[in-house]
């Protein structure tokens, strides 16, 4: 049987490069993310490359379904061999308005399917001593950021749980990797919000004056993190936090 990955957070950006990136690599993809039709695209796009793979919409919001969308995981493509977990944490905002219902609201994405999902896959990497763990997600993860906050102290507590997690089951061979970007990414939301701004002329945030990166390259350095390297931690560009 084919290794297989979910992508969960199967959108237009990163998402999609990692679809392509593992797909190249023989593997059978699960593309996760909320509306059906693109996600129907992103698989005819990769079938019609010699791939398997499988639309699954689901609203990764919805924690109290994650038991039932491993399920259906299970039944596509089998037990996982690598989980990327990828999806858009909420809206960007000011941290002197930040409340606790916008925490509460971001808290899904950001940290609590992905444990959830953890708790459904990986037993079987753990008992077959080998898999993979992948994240990406945003720089507000490392570095609190004028502007950024919301999603950002979610992301912040999914890096310490993955931090803890990889010094807990390294030694079982499964593999913890995470990637946090601060740059736009070509395709993406973020990154049309972004020419959505210069067109009507208003200002770029810091983070947002930089040259977009190709997602396919995010995708190449998350495989050879996974595949070569075996780092558990990156950031792109690399020395983002010293501009």
């Amino acid at each position: 049987m084919a290794r297989s990955i979910a992508v969960f957070g199967a959108g237009p950006g990163l998402g999609r490069a990692v679809a392509h990136r593992y797909a190249r690599e023989g593997y059978a993809i699960a593309l996760v993310a909320r509306r059906e039709d693109p996600l129907e695209r992103l698989a005819g796009e990769l079938m019609g490359a010699g791939a398997s793979a499988y639309a699954i919409p689901a609203d990764l919001s919805d924690t109290d379904g994650v038991a039932a969308l491993a399920e259906r995981i299970r039944t596509t493509v089998g037990d996982l061999d690598t989980l990327y977990y990828g999806p858009t944490a909420g809206r960007a905002q000011p941290a002197a308005g930040l409340t606790p219902q916008n925490l509460q609201s971001v808290m899904p994405f950001g940290l609590y399917s992905l444990v959830a999902l953890v708790r459904e896959f990986l037993p079987h990497m753990i008992s077959r001593r080998g898999g993979a763990i992948l994240a990406a997600t945003g720089a507000s993860a490392v570095q609190g950021m004028p502007n950024l906050s919301g999603p950002g102290p979610a992301l912040a507590a999914q890096r310490n749980y993955l931090q803890s997690l990889h010094a807990e089951v390294a030694e079982n061979g499964v593999y913890v990797g995470r990637l946090y970007i601060g740059a736009p990414i070509a395709n993406s939301a973020w990154h049309a919000k972004i020419q959505a701004d210069q067109a009507a002329g208003r200002p770029a945030q810091r983070w947002g004056r930089g040259p977009a990166v190709d997602p396919s390259q995010l995708a190449d350095l998350l495989w050879t993190m996974h595949n070569t390297t075996k780092q558990p931690e990156a950031t792109y560009p690399e020395r983002i936090f010293q501009r």
